[in-house]
């Protein structure tokens, strides 16, 4: 009896082992705009409050007063969007105070931007910890921003804003 049950454990770990492997889940989509989430947006106001929840009502939890600050969506519920910024605090703004248009905040230190998309390119400027810059494009490992004075390229490891694994054009 033993031994059948030891050959039938055995039979079913041969089967487990040569079972297909789940395809990864498809990505997840807003059930307001349909975008995929999480995703990467900015804020377009000078002055933005990230509320509890999703309505005037909600107490004001953090206020947001830097234009082009990059947030991630995390959460829709009718015109609001539940919001995390870099330091993973954040919470409901309204959409009307945020753009689709992408921008990346400089995390690492003094960061240098590059001619090329190439650690071995010239460097044109320093940015600092702080700095706020439009995202125009990536690759694997670089991305392309505009800052109020230069124009270049990025370590993606030293930005947030964008996904490790995001590349566009």
């Amino acid at each position: 009896m033993n031994r059948h049950r030891a050959v039938l454990g055995l039979l079913g770990a041969i089967f487990a082992l040569c079972a297909p492997v789940a395809a990864p889940a498809k990505d997840i989509l807003g059930p307001v705009t349909g975008q995929p989430m999480p995703r990467y947006i900015a804020i377009k106001a000078n002055k933005a409050n990230a509320r509890r929840g999703p309505s005037k009502e909600h107490k004001i939890d953090w206020v947001y007063q830097r234009r082009n600050l990059p947030v991630q969506v995390v959460a829709e519920f009718g015109h609001w969007r539940k919001v995390v910024d870099s330091d993973g605090e954040g919470g409901w703004i309204h959409y009307s105070l945020l753009t689709g248009v992408r921008h990346v905040l400089v995390t690492d230190g003094r960061l240098s931007l590059r001619y090329d998309p190439l650690a071995t390119s010239q460097s044109m400027a320093i940015l600092e910890t702080g700095v706020i810059a439009k995202l125009e494009k990536c690759q694997v490992d670089w991305c392309a921003v505009i800052t109020d004075d230069h124009e270049g390229w990025l370590r993606k490891s030293g930005i947030w804003g964008v996904a490790a694994d995001e590349i566009f054009d």
